[in-house]
């Protein structure tokens, strides 16, 4: 790419946004100093920063490129050199000069502006020949001596016309037809690609195995499942991605389930959806579901002090686990008794996200008064489950979540039967990480699951199985507002991008979002070489599932967010731990 061209472009949206290089900064943890850099032309900058200035500035990525990306640009030579010469096949197959290019127009047609306005082209002027051929041979057959010169001349001049424009096509990127009827209009209305979308389904459906599967954004817009497919792959290359699982669900039901990659991209394994892939704090969100299923049953109450149900206090119970219920250091705490579940679930305990050998379980402020995101809330939420229950978190999840829902491959801890099929984290390079397998179950971050058992979770809250609509109210309510960009506690940094255009907050172990198309609710997990990302509009019914196994993957979330959902309301909760020892991120 030219870099003054795209630091001249990153000016202009800059300066445009009202934007200083500080605000931008803030908004895309690029350093003012890369900024200034970009924008003097002295750097020539990675795509994946190109896509994160263009997040920020709300713009397309083309909008800061020049030049057209050569790969892109043989691929679009490809798709046009096809839409254009398929007629051809017309003189094999009866009324194919029509049929092919309708399909693959209908096929690529939402991929590229560019496909969508020559498609319509051709497909008016065939249709153009096919009248006209039509009405030659009524011309033969009823005008002496012009009649049979009418007819003749028909396919030849027809066929110039179409090896003409396969070379314009390829050469210019445009096309003229001549004599072409417009039935068909650039960006037409509904119905009418509905019908002539029926038409080709028909007439190819003996023909073709492409899937044509159209799912339904928020928008009501629709896109097809090939074009998603392909647009989901490119991105996941770009962006150095081994593997990812991603999953979409309209009508409260999966429509498109697709994983993509290796689980070992070392060995070139590939990723199934029945490989085991650590979900990190994708486990918050079922043991929420968990815990109202338990108050449900009157074993817990959301508002009563956690430690008024244990005959002594938390601090007096021997360890039984190697760090999680050791809760020693509490003894000089004057707070942590206030503390109820409710705050446990909505991160406003007061207590850090972990421990550290450096700093000591505490809390760091009145319970309940403000949000601080805290694994450790959970933590202490499970272990009093634990001692009131007489049962441990696997167990009371295989009861109550897991058989129900039919996820037969999740646990919350390793199994040794995960081993024949498992996913490697890795890190930004493609390298993978050592699989931890040593994890105690904690509720907050040990979850093992595959992308085909998660989808079976989610497609649970959508249709509120497990428990009732009034605990899902209580779940999706929002509990405390996320106001506060970062805060920083000796040496533990957690770091957020700030939420935008939305009320945002949490509600019981998911995040909240106020959108125009009602609430959504969030969560996304990361850690040891893994970053996950769920959201899901039950007023919509609609949601979104993405899953993969890099340290790379959170960069093209918000994109597949806005091309598959047309969600422009979720904003990743970054969190970015420092110094803490590996196992407690």
């Amino acid at each position: 790419m030219e870099n003054n061209s795209v630091g001249k472009n990153l000016i202009y949206h800059r300066k445009r946004k009202g934007y200083s290089q500080e605000d931008l900064s803030a908004q895309t943890e690029i350093t003012v100093r890369t900024i200034q850099r970009i924008e003097k032309g002295a750097v020539n900058p990675h795509l994946q920063t190109v896509k994160m200035l263009a997040v920020a500035l709300d713009i397309e990525v083309d909008e800061l490129l020049n030049l057209q990306n050569p790969k892109e640009e043989a691929i679009q030579k490809k798709w046009l050199l096809l839409l254009h010469g398929t007629p051809l096949l017309g003189f094999i197959l009866p009324f194919c000069n029509v049929l092919f290019p309708l399909f693959l127009w209908i096929h690529k047609r939402d991929d590229n502006v560019l496909y969508d306005r020559h498609g319509s082209k051709i497909i008016n002027f065939h249709i153009t020949v096919l009248i006209l051929y039509a009405l030659a041979f009524v011309a033969l057959l009823t005008i002496e001596n012009w009649g049979f010169i009418i007819f003749i001349s028909v396919i030849p001049l027809f066929v110039l016309i179409v090896l003409a424009n396969i070379v314009y096509a390829v050469k210019e990127h445009k096309c003229y037809y001549p004599l072409a009827i417009p039935f068909l209009k650039f960006k037409e209305d509904r119905m009418t690609k509905t019908l002539l979308y029926l038409f080709a389904v028909v007439a190819l459906s003996n023909c073709t195995s492409q899937d044509t599967t159209r799912i339904v954004r928020l928008d009501e817009s629709k896109i097809s499942a090939d074009s998603l497919k392909q647009k989901i792959q490119k991105a996941m290359v770009d962006a150095d991605i081994p593997g990812m699982a991603v999953t979409i669900f309209n009508d409260n039901s999966p429509v498109f389930e697709q994983v993509f990659g290796y689980r070992d991209n070392l060995n070139k394994l590939p990723l199934t959806d029945s490989t085991n892939i650590y979900g990190a704090s994708l486990s918050k969100a079922v043991f929420s579901v968990l815990v109202m299923d338990l108050v449900e049953d009157g074993v817990i109450d959301l508002d009563t002090p956690l430690e008024s149900y244990l005959p002594k206090k938390i601090y007096e119970y021997e360890p039984q686990t190697r760090w999680h219920d050791d809760y020693s250091s509490l003894k000089k705490d004057s707070l942590y008794h206030k503390i109820t579940a409710r705050m446990c679930l909505a991160h406003t305990s007061g207590f850090p996200n972990w421990r550290t050998p450096q700093i000591e379980l505490q809390t760091f402020h009145e319970p309940g008064k403000k949000h601080r995101y805290s694994g450790e809330g959970f933590v202490y939420l499970q272990v009093v489950l634990e001692k009131l229950t007489g049962k441990g978190l696997n167990e009371l999840a295989i009861q109550r979540i897991f058989s129900p829902l039919g996820m037969s491959r999740s646990a919350f801890f390793w199994k040794p039967e995960y081993k024949e099929n498992v996913a490697f984290g890795h890190d930004d390079r493609g390298n993978p990480y050592e699989k931890d397998i040593d994890n105690e179950p904690r509720g907050a971050s040990t979850l093992e699951t595959t992308a085909a058992d998660y989808t079976k979770f989610l497609q649970g809250v959508l249709e509120q199985k497990i428990i009732t609509k009034k605990s899902y109210n209580e779940i999706f309510s929002l509990q405390a507002k996320v106001t506060e960009p970062s805060s920083t506690y000796k040496g533990i940094v957690n770091r957020r991008i700030p939420f935008r255009d939305t009320d945002a907050g949490y509600g019981l172990g998911w995040g909240y979002l106020d959108t125009p198309y009602g609430i959504a609710v969030f969560k996304g997990g990361n850690g040891s070489g893994f970053q996950h990302y769920s959201v899901l509009f039950p007023e919509k019914k609609m949601g979104m599932m993405i899953m993969t196994n890099s340290n790379n993957g959170r960069s093209i979330f918000i994109e597949l967010l806005r091309l598959c959902l047309k969600d422009h309301f979720s904003t990743m909760e970054v969190a970015v731990i420092q110094k803490a020892p590996p196992g407690l991120v």
